[in-house]
């Protein structure tokens, strides 16, 4: 059976990593599956949202495959990382459409930097947060000593990252790092509720937003609004003259639901 299993359910594509008796870790073949599955995803304009989740509900990742990183020092296959990053998204930076992240038991070093890579997280109240890589003699490559810092501050960033300890969902949720926390078997309903929440929304929009809140965290305030207001943002300008728009205005003045395109 494939290391990666892909769904798709309407306009939501699903990753699996489907690595449970190695707590889902990532080695080489499967980093290698999901950057596929996601340039699948990128590249479908029928698809709007993705998921990313693992199999057996004990392990979201456990994170790089130390068992194929020793085969790799030892002489063996190279442990090789796509350019997209770890789980095919810690590099993947001009990905626009939502990526909600499902973790279901431990997400540890490279699965919890594919966490932080997403937009939206939802964890299981037993879930658990690590980066422990200073462990074992290395850092956080794959984002994490970058995007934690940003998403919940220094200090906080500065104690997961020296420390290597492990906090759990309620812990992240106070912190920031994941948006819900869901009851043991409650997944796929909070799944399926935020992808109803997100499609309701026009697709364009929601790509111009998150196109424009990565471009804009790397510019002073000042400078990322009137960049927007001159016409800088490719793809608020794409959703400006889209037919959604059109679509959008009509809908709320008929007073019906709008039937988003996507064009």
């Amino acid at each position: 059976m494939s290391k990666v299993l892909t769904r798709i359910d309407g306009r939501v594509m699903t990753v699996t990593i489907n690595r449970p008796e190695a707590m889902n870790a990532l080695d080489p073949e499967t980093q290698a599956l999901m950057s596929s599955a996601f340039d699948a995803f990128a590249s479908d304009n029928e698809l709007w949202i993705a998921v990313v989740r693992g199999a057996g509900g004990r392990a979201f990742s456990a994170g790089g495959d130390i068992r194929a990183m020793r085969t790799a020092l030892e002489g063996g296959e190279p442990y090789r990382i796509p350019e997209t990053g770890y789980g095919g998204l810690t590099s993947r930076f001009k990905l626009d459409k939502p990526v909600i992240a499902a973790v279901e038991g431990i997400a540890m070093g490279g699965g919890f930097e594919v966490a932080l890579a997403c937009d939206i997280v939802l964890a299981t109240r037993n879930s658990s947060f690590a980066l422990p890589e200073p462990r074992i003699g290395a850092v956080a490559y794959a984002g994490g000593m970058h995007r934690l810092p940003r998403q919940i501050g220094m200090k906080r960033a500065m104690d997961l990252l020296l420390t290597g300890r492990t906090i759990g969902a309620s812990q992240a949720e106070a912190w920031g790092l994941i948006n819900e926390v869901v009851e043991e078997g409650g997944m796929d309903a909070a799944l399926a509720r935020w992808c109803d929440l997100l499609c309701a929304n026009a697709p364009l929009a929601l790509r111009a937003t998150k196109a424009a809140v990565g471009e804009g965290l790397a510019l002073p305030l000042d400078e990322a609004i009137r960049r927007q207001d001159a016409g800088g943002y490719a793809a608020i300008e794409a959703m400006r003259a889209s037919r959604d728009v059109v679509e959008g205005i009509m809908a709320f003045n008929e007073k019906r639901a709008p039937v988003w395109e996507g064009r």
